[in-house]
């Protein structure tokens, strides 16, 4: 499908950058809104066709207006990121519960068909088995705990827009997102965090959180816009998507495998684990795969594509 008009929340950011950047390659006449706090417009820059950028909170819902002939929204604005799960738990929920009511509202306001959602792999955070499937419970283990903050954000944010879409009639997908990576993302996240730790070590030794047993399966930034563009052009029956790949792998082995990329002798040291953190997490991605989809990079070229990059830029970034 082109010439859709589509407003996405969170477009600045790594994921949604690529995700505008689709779009609008695509033919789609692109509306972005962001506050450019975890973003950067430098990272909209060299796209080929028109879009049109609002800096502006999701909060605000003044930033939601002139959405006439709007076909869809893609709501991606969050913020990500473990240590904000612990530094301002308060924030990540209102960011992700009144950016969603906003959402809503312009949607009814509007009359717009269709909403695509970015929820997380963390609405499960101790999953019951593993390859996960999409239909198992969403669950905070601890509401005393500040880091489930985002994954208690998106299932509340899930429940407003199913039952929003329930009983507006609104074509409703939303996919959630397992470790996607690559360069130019930032280092709040596994990979770059490990990158730059090698890169920066002045002393030949690096300090883990844990002992780095825990596992996690991490899906490429090119590999998951095939995905989405799947679910956003998908017309069956499901509603909820995985988008990630199925090749589980230790924090230890990737700390290996960037060590390895580097050249240096880097020794690693065990530290504390994070209070909450997720012993394993790998979807169950048969759902996407039968519509299509088929990873592309597999581990081994993604940390390197994203190794080259911050070589080459991580004092600038």
């Amino acid at each position: 499908m082109k010439n859709r008009k589509i407003f996405v929340t969170g477009g600045s950011g790594f994921i949604g950058s690529s995700v505008v950047r689709s779009l609008v390659e695509n033919g789609d006449y692109v509306t972005v809104l962001d506050n450019n706090s975890r973003g950067s417009l430098d990272k909209l820059a060299n796209i080929k066709g028109d879009f049109n950028f609002i800096e502006g909170d999701v909060r605000d819902d003044s930033n939601f207006k002139d959405l006439d002939g709007y076909d869809c929204i893609v709501h991606l604005a969050y913020v990500n990121g473990t240590k904000y799960f612990y530094e301002i738990p308060y924030d990540i929920l209102d960011i992700g519960i009144n950016g969603m009511i906003n959402v809503m509202n312009s949607i009814k306001k509007f009359n717009i068909e269709s909403l695509v959602f970015a929820s997380t792999s963390e609405v499960y955070q101790l999953p019951p088995k593993i390859p996960t499937n999409e239909d198992v419970p969403l669950v905070v283990p601890d509401i005393l705990n500040p880091r489930y903050s985002y994954g208690g954000g998106k299932i509340a944010s899930e429940l407003l827009a199913v039952n929003f879409a329930k009983q507006f009639d609104l074509d409703l997908k939303i996919f959630r997102p397992h470790n996607v990576y690559g360069p130019n993302m930032g280092y709040e996240h596994v990979i770059p965090e490990i990158i730059k730790k090698v890169l920066s070590s002045n002393d030949g030794k690096v300090f883990m959180q844990g002992d780095g047993s825990d596992t996690r399966a991490f899906i490429f930034i090119d590999d998951f816009i095939q995905a989405f563009n799947i679910v956003m052009n998908d017309s069956a029956d499901e509603m909820i998507f995985h988008i990630g790949n199925m090749e589980e792998i230790s924090i230890l082995e990737i700390y290996k495998k960037i060590i390895s990329l580097s050249g240096r002798n880097i020794e690693l040291i065990p530290g504390e684990r994070p209070l909450g953190a997720t012993n394993r997490r790998c979807p169950d991605n048969s759902r996407i795969r039968s519509l299509g989809y088929n990873q592309q990079i597999s581990i081994d070229h993604g940390i390197k594509l994203s190794f080259d990059w911050y070589k080459n830029n991580h004092k600038e970034s």
